[in-house]
């Protein structure tokens, strides 16, 4: 029998993908960037980091060291990390 997927798997599995796709989002931006190509929009990396990919968002800020020193970056995403990894917690110890 095919157990049902309960809503906290759902989400867990939503993060995670939306986490490696952040994270891949950050790694083809920073390639493009050292290239002088043409960019993906900070307001789509924000985008992604916003509806649950911060964590990726994040990773890719520090393995490809790519817009740390932009404010919008280094002072959302951490703030979004710690509410997705919040989030998380709550999931799991229920």
């Amino acid at each position: 029998m095919i157990e049902k997927i309960n809503l906290n798997t759902l989400i867990i599995a939503y993060i995670l993908i939306l986490s490696i796709i952040s994270f891949i989002f950050m790694g083809i931006d920073k390639k493009r960037a050292l290239n002088n190509k043409w960019r993906i929009k900070e307001s789509t990396l924000l985008l992604l980091s916003f509806i649950g990919g911060s964590i990726g968002t994040f990773i890719g800020m520090k393995v490809f060291n790519h817009k740390i020193r932009n404010k919008k970056f280094y002072l959302v995403v951490p703030i979004l990390c710690i509410i997705i990894i919040s989030m998380l917690i709550i999931i799991l110890t229920n």
